[in-house]
């Protein structure tokens, strides 16, 4: 069935065209994710897609009788409002008579004599009964335990922004509806409750329609993927995975089908220089053909992502940690925490909120003091520090003139220099977009200016909180490739699982009250070895020898190998190292059949399989290698 149709709508912000002609259709089995840069449009899109805001042409079509709910980015909310109150704000009967409800049972508890009260308390518990609301309202209070809510008569206006974002979330969760519209719902949220909703989300029955920049979560909820891309709309069946094999089909369709166009607009172009007089009827239809070719012209984008810069020296002695412990009004946060950063660290860490992560990292960028402990920095390291939090803008810059306070230009490995200019260029800025004030610029293209800004400054560490937020999946690609070419230490705290998974090769897992865990590997690593029940050796205080000899006891049974990782521990160097003379081989014949198109597109093809399988053994190689290193070191 069909729950609403969008049909040649535009959207332009002054000369900024932000869509032009575009149109949707959403089934009710549709679970559509909306990608495209920061800026681009989406969340405009999803405006008028709800009835938020109108467009300047075409129209939205929706059946007599079709829901919609819609989650803002920005939710606004009264700060006298309860918890309760805000979620059940809402205009249909369900809503209205939950609210009724609620609002009866508070009067009632002050005057609970009053005869009229309890006759309207009675008539709208039968209301309750003939709507089912009682499912509702049970509902609501398990929605806001899964989102980490659980006081539910706090008022708004002492939350923090991310708990009001969850409140409205749960608001809309909660809501019957036909179309579910979300705009990044997975902003501020940790892992474990990111999760959660993923389940939700993709057993929910009804359209659904999200904004996020959660590559896994985008993989695994939707089944319809739609890029919103210079102003078009491109439509692709499938998950995210599905949407970029797709979109780089359409790519290289695209380029054929220029190169085409270019070759025959030569022609034509030769033909109008030739000077012939348009008197005929035949002459007439060419030159209307050759405009109509000129344009007709598509714009590739063939530039590659070179992010390599240069940095400041950095020496043997980094980042050392030793012992520190830091707590609020007596919660502990850290306690009694060492580490030693060394140059290659890719650390990622993970908690839920409130945990104390952005606590660690203020504390090793000096702005907290630790109460007790030291923090060593060595004196060649240079911290670039990006916060969760945006800083103000002078909204009179334009947008390379605020890249250009911080500097003019940076040094590449081999001394070449990159200019503000053409940093703010791979940095998705063009040249139009690097002369906007900043004033006009999204939220999303302010931070990806930020953490440009912050990056310019040729940094050998990288500090980043929650660098994930507020970033599109272009820009996140682009951090990643540079923290690939980064020769450095990087320690960041995200909830983007797939951004964890991409970089990392530590992971600090904050645990609660104060503990911290290590673990090597990245996010999945991890998930896969606490799933397993692995317990990883932490620095625990054992008073009693024999306590101490039990957890050893436990840990034992727990750390083995099973018979058949042990088989597969024996036998997968071997494995490695086949599969690598296979590569080797391979490559060599790549090199032979260069020119052969046909030959070399299905060996590229056998390349590429053996290099996922040679990835996966040696991830495997890794696990297996740590699970050994533990038992032995147990047995010592």
């Amino acid at each position: 069935m069909n729950v609403l149709s969008v049909e040649n709508i535009s959207k332009n912000y002054g000369e900024k065209i932000l869509f032009d002609n575009a149109s949707l259709n959403i089934r009710d089995t549709d679970k559509i994710g909306i990608i495209g840069i920061n800026g681009t449009g989406k969340s405009t899109l999803l405006k008028i897609i709800a009835g938020i805001e109108a467009s300047d042409s075409g129209s939205i079509n929706v059946p007599s009788g079709i829901r919609i709910e819609y989650l803002p980015q920005n939710p606004d909310f009264k700060g006298d409002a309860t918890i309760l109150e805000q979620v059940f704000k809402g205009e249909t009967p369900i809503m209205k008579v939950i609210r009724e409800y609620e609002k009866a049972l508070e009067d009632i508890s002050k005057t609970p004599k009053d005869y009229k009260l309890q006759e309207r308390l009675i008539e709208l518990s039968a209301k309750m009964d003939s709507l089912n609301a009682w499912e509702i309202e049970s509902q609501v209070k398990i929605v806001l335990t899964k989102l980490g809510i659980s006081d539910f008569e706090t008022k708004i206006g002492s939350l923090s922004g991310g708990q009001r974002k969850r409140i409205a979330l749960a608001r809309v969760l909660i809501a019957p509806c036909d179309l579910l519209i979300l705009d990044e719902p997975t902003n501020h949220m940790d892992n474990s409750t990111i999760e959660w909703l993923e389940e939700y989300l993709g057993n929910r029955k009804g359209a659904l329609l999200l904004i996020t920049h959660d590559r896994y979560f985008l993989d695994r909820v939707v089944n319809r993927s739609v890029e919103l891309d210079k102003g078009r709309l491109y439509t692709y069946t499938g998950n995210y995975s599905e949407f970029l094999q797709k979109k780089m089909e359409r790519k290289n369709l695209e380029t054929v089908i220029e190169k085409k166009r270019q070759s025959l607009y030569k022609k034509e172009l030769e033909w109008i220089r030739a000077g012939v007089k348009a008197r005929t009827t035949k002459q007439k239809a060419r030159i209307q053909r050759f405009e109509e070719i000129k344009d007709s012209k598509i714009d590739l984008d063939d530039s590659s992502i070179d992010i390599s810069v240069g940095h400041s020296r950095l020496g043997k002695k980094i980042i050392d940690i030793k012992n520190i412990s830091k707590s609020f009004d007596k919660n502990p946060l850290i306690k009694d925490f060492s580490y030693t950063v060394v140059k290659n660290d890719r650390i990622g860490i993970i908690g839920d909120n409130g945990i104390g992560k952005s606590t660690l990292l203020k504390a090793i960028v000096g702005k907290l003091e630790i109460d007790k402990g030291s923090i060593d920095i060595g004196t060649t390291v240079k911290i670039a520090y990006f916060s969760q939090e945006s800083e103000e803008m002078n909204e009179k810059l334009r947008a390379i003139e605020y890249i250009r306070e911080e500097a003019e230009y940076v040094l590449t490995s081999d001394g070449s220099k990159i200019s503000a200019a053409q940093m703010m260029e791979r940095f998705l800025f063009n040249k139009d977009m690097q002369w906007i004030y900043t004033a006009r610029l999204s939220g999303g293209e302010r931070r990806r200016l930020q953490l440009l800004r912050v990056l310019m400054m040729a940094p050998n560490i990288l500090i980043l909180d929650e660098p994930t937020n507020d970033l599109d999946i272009d820009t996140l690609k682009v951090l990643e490739s540079y923290i690939d070419e980064f020769n450095g230490a990087v320690i960041t705290v995200s909830h983007d699982r797939y951004f964890l998974d991409r970089i990392c090769n530590k992971i600090f897992s904050f645990e609660g009250n104060g503990k911290i865990i290590e673990h090597t590997g990245n996010y999945s690593d991890y998930k896969e070895y606490k799933k397993n029940h692995l317990v990883l050796d932490t620095k625990e205080d054992n008073p009693d020898k024999k306590q101490s000899m039990n957890n050893r006891k436990l840990k034992e049974k727990r750390l083995k190998f099973s018979y058949k990782e042990k088989l597969e521990y024996e036998s997968i160097e071997g494995d490695i190292d086949a599969l690598e003379e296979k590569l080797s081989a391979l490559e060599g014949e790549i090199a032979v059949n260069s020119s052969n198109f046909l030959t070399l597109q299905d060996l590229m093809e056998k390349k590429e399989k053996i290099e996922e399988e040679l990835l996966n053994k040696m991830e495997r190689w890794e696990y297996l290698s740590e699970l050994a290193e533990k038992i032995e070191s147990l047995k010592s």
